[in-house]
């Protein structure tokens, strides 16, 4: 039986890097209210990241996990952008 897993995309990235850039289950990030969650379908977001490790999820791999300094997130249609070092 096929389940239908639902998606979104995440890009991570800094002006001269590009640390993500796949499909994934989930972002777990840190902003000066505390830690969050992304999942697919969440509305429309944007927030300041505060120093912490992002943490992607992804189906059947490990977990991809980058420590950042500060940063902006961009949550729009199961797109979730993140820019370092801005």
């Amino acid at each position: 039986m096929m389940h239908n897993v639902q998606k979104m995309h995440v890009k991570i990235y800094a002006p001269f890097r590009t640390y993500f850039n796949d499909e994934a289950q989930s972002l777990s990030a840190v902003n000066n209210t505390g830690p969050f969650d992304i999942l697919p379908m969440h509305k429309n977001f944007m927030t300041l990241l505060t120093p912490s490790t992002v943490v992607v999820r992804q189906k059947d791999k490990p977990d991809f996990n980058l420590k950042v300094s500060r940063g902006v997130m961009h949550v729009k249609a199961d797109k979730v952008t993140v820019f370092l070092d801005v």
